[in-house]
């Protein structure tokens, strides 16, 4: 690991962690927009984390070590996510162990122990927020693996920086019937993963159709800020990969202080975008019915499959 792309790696962590929660306000303003409603400040969720991080800890009776360490997990997964991906920059810190698998792998885990953490207090919302959760993530992270899977093919690799690179090299690759049903794929997935409509809806408190929200109603002062945080943190990096893979222009290929701030610019303006289309999106859409959502997936799942079809026969 060299020094500059170390420096790299700690300005991406930085980064996300700031603008995770603004990003989280700027969809809710927009949504409240949209609505005919006044709606909260964007910077709302950094002053609910901070409220929370000086509350005192509760834990529930009957729950165990999983409960306390779950939403540390979450969160260092996250951010250790954000060290691989290139958000931007391509050099980043670990090099080429910024891999396809290890992304979805570690994303994985702390889906696992958010679930674990449902579970463990032993309530009823918990575990069926928990069912439904890990069924949302078992259908959703083959989709996901096998539409970036698909870019690989042209790339040659499973580095995402290499991804990226390639593709800056041939944009007209994004045009191809691959790219575009591999876009389809990981949007519906990205939309599963960081629980917004219509497989989840993030600001309802209606028990029956929580999904992300009832594994995590146990949790009180700081515990809960980390794991809002940490679901910030996700949501950014997934709107940060559908920006970098599929519209990678703007993102720095070297770890010169420059192109560093240019990439951090160009990478903001982006998420910012991307937050306003899939809140703008969610004012005209309703949230599915639970038995609908695995249909959902598979369709994701197997635009991902013909992705990844086409991206062999048209190589």
């Amino acid at each position: 690991m060299t020094v500059p792309a170390a420096v790299g790696a700690l300005i991406q962590v930085t980064l996300v962690i700031a603008v995770a929660p603004i990003l989280t306000g700027l969809m809710r303003a927009t949504r409240a927009k949209l609505e005919g409603r006044a709606g909260p400040s964007v910077v709302q969720p950094w002053r609910d984390i901070r409220k929370l991080l000086h509350k005192e800890r509760i834990k529930p009776e009957y729950s165990g070590w999983v409960f306390l360490l779950a939403p540390r997990v979450l969160l260092a997964s996250g951010l250790m996510v954000v060290v691989l991906v290139p958000l931007i920059t391509t050099a980043t810190a670990l090099g080429g162990s910024g891999d396809l698998f290890a992304v979805v792998y570690l994303v994985l885990l702390g889906t696992v122990f958010l679930v674990l953490a449902g579970l463990d207090p032993g309530t009823a919302f918990g575990g069926m927020g928990a069912s439904r959760a890990i069924t949302v993530a078992a259908l959703a992270e083959p989709a996901f693996l096998l539409a970036i899977f698909a870019l690989s093919v042209r790339a040659g690799s499973s580095s995402l920086a290499t991804i990226v690179d390639s593709v800056l090299a041939e944009p007209r690759s994004l045009a191809s019937p691959g790219s575009l049903l591999a876009l389809a794929a990981v949007s519906v997935v990205v939309l599963a993963e960081s629980g917004r409509l219509p497989v989840d809806n993030p600001s309802t408190h209606l028990e029956l159709t929580m999904i992300h929200e009832s594994m995590v109603l146990e949790y009180a002062g700081p515990d809960l800020a980390v794991v809002e945080l940490a679901s910030q943190v996700r949501l950014t990096i997934f709107l940060g990969l559908i920006a970098n893979l599929f519209a990678p222009w703007g993102i720095a290929v070297t770890t010169h202080p420059a192109d560093l701030a240019i990439g951090t610019g160009v990478v903001v303006a982006k998420l910012a975008l991307l937050g306003v289309v899939i809140a703008t999106f969610e004012v005209f859409v309703a949230k599915m019915r639970l038995f609908r959502v695995p249909e959902l997936l598979t369709a994701a799942f197997i635009l991902a499959f013909l992705a990844i079809t086409m991206s062999f026969f048209l190589t």
